[in-house]
């Protein structure tokens, strides 16, 4: 009886998040740098590749926030309906990447010294770039940018055409969604085990446990007969490719407040083989969204003049290229 109570609960607060109009999710990377530098060596990374100190103490103190808004309910809401779309990275130094989409515009505004600094390549500066880089320099220094969603379908639209296909042949309809949604649901009914648990002020708790290789392997054997309607270029992982993922048993507590999910955290650190690695899991926690605004003062970055000015350009002739810093070089045949 606990079971279906407990999966009940659940499905009905997932329920209530698609009927706001206004939604904010932050992800949270629950974990530290000791942690994800005993992961980053399991992986046997080639020398030199290894994870930069600096990038594992971003990644250990970054969080991801998603808003959205709607004239409808989330759950009844196209693509046309949505007014309002942010996201936004940030880290303990502060916010590294912003995106917003407003009506038809894209906004971008983006840390690139720190994020040269934490990744550890080396990012241009606004003085580095040619005079047609435009709006480009603006971005390097932290501004606010902006371009147009209509151009930017344009240039897709265009480019989908040269290679064959159409955006509605690279999108998932509705019916298959809904044919997706019902089959995991499907899976996770017959694979994970719930439990409630109460708490104070309205609040409660229901954990949901599953053995992680059963689970996901489940979750793609029922996606595997919806292939041919997922986008192209979607490669499905075989039962042969899922065999050596721990199957060891990962639990997700989730928090309801009076019937609604507020917060979600996993557990991840029992994936790892590695026992150095001690803390790893994952935290999501919903909250009413704000609706995003344009920020003031962007400026317009002509995708066209980029790509063919800035990328573009006459190429070398033979005389320019044997001045260069490219001639005497070694380059491998057979990648060209």
């Amino acid at each position: 009886m606990e079971q279906l109570s407990a999966g009940k609960k659940l499905d009905r607060a997932f329920e209530k998040l698609g009927e706001k109009k206004a939604l904010s999710f932050e992800l949270d990377l629950d974990t530290d740098v000791a942690s994800l530098k005993a992961l980053d060596a399991e992986s046997d990374p080639a020398p030199g590749e290894e994870m930069p100190d600096e990038a594992a103490k971003m990644m250990s103190g970054a969080t991801i926030t998603f808003t959205v808004q709607s004239k409808k309910p989330i759950d009844e809401s196209g693509q046309k309906d949505f007014v309002g779309m942010a996201v936004k990275i940030s880290s303990p130094d502060g916010d590294l990447v912003e995106y917003r989409v407003i009506g038809d515009w894209v906004y971008i505004r983006v840390d690139a010294d720190t994020l040269g600094k934490t990744t550890g390549t080396p990012v241009p500066t606004a003085d580095d770039l040619p005079p047609e880089a435009g709006a480009l320099k603006d971005a390097l220094k932290g501004k606010w940018v902006k371009f147009s969603v209509k151009e930017m379908e344009k240039s897709t639209a265009e480019g989908r055409e040269a290679h064959g296909g159409s955006a509605h042949d690279r999108s998932l309809d509705a019916r298959t969604q809904k044919k997706l949604v019902q089959s995991l649901r499907e899976v996770v009914a017959r694979e994970v085990r719930f439990k409630t648990a109460g708490g104070k002020d309205g609040t409660e708790h229901v954990t949901a446990t599953a053995p992680f290789r059963t689970l996901i392997t489940g979750l793609f054997r029922e996606i595997r007969p919806l292939a041919k309607d997922l986008p192209p270029g979607m490669e499905l992982p075989t039962d042969k490719d899922l065999k050596d993922a721990p199957d060891t048993k990962v639990t997700a507590d989730f928090t309801l407040r009076n019937g609604e999910l507020s917060e979600v955290d996993v557990d991840l650190a029992a994936l790892a083989r590695n026992a150095k690695v001690r803390k790893l899991g994952l935290t999501v926690r919903m909250s009413e969204g704000t609706r995003p605004t344009a920020p003031a003062g962007a400026t317009k970055l002509d995708l066209k003049d980029l790509m063919g000015g800035f990328f573009g350009g006459p190429a070398m002739n033979d005389a320019e290229f044997g001045d260069s810093d490219l001639a005497g070089q070694d380059f491998p045949q057979d990648e060209f």
